[in-house]
């Protein structure tokens, strides 16, 4: 039974979604990124699911977006304190990944 207020249960919601998970890895490979770049980044996500996923991304603080003033405006994207602090989990479920894929 899942208790109320369950840590794991709050930290997969906040990271649920398809592309979640791989918006943060390419933050913390990057560091920065415009949406642009991202969209290279992750060609099989639609412009319409990243923005809503980076939207959602930023509403929790795991992200923030910073819009530059130059002509044309141009915004990038980069972890907040908070969301670096998601690396150790990201990197486990990378690792995680990677080993299943080597047993396949």
């Amino acid at each position: 039974m899942v208790k109320r207020d369950c840590p794991i249960e709050e930290t997969l919601q906040l990271i649920a979604g398809k592309w979640k998970g791989v918006i943060i890895y390419q933050l913390f490979q990057n560091q920065k990124c415009r949406f642009s770049e991202l969209q290279k980044l992750i060609p099989d996500c639609s412009k319409r699911m990243l923005a809503l996923q980076l939207k959602e991304l930023e509403k929790s603080n795991v992200i923030q977006k910073n819009v530059l003033a130059t002509s044309p405006t141009k915004t990038e994207y980069s972890l907040t304190s908070f969301g670096k602090t998601l690396e150790p989990v990201i990197e486990s479920i990378n690792a995680w990944g990677e080993q299943k894929n080597k047993n396949s």
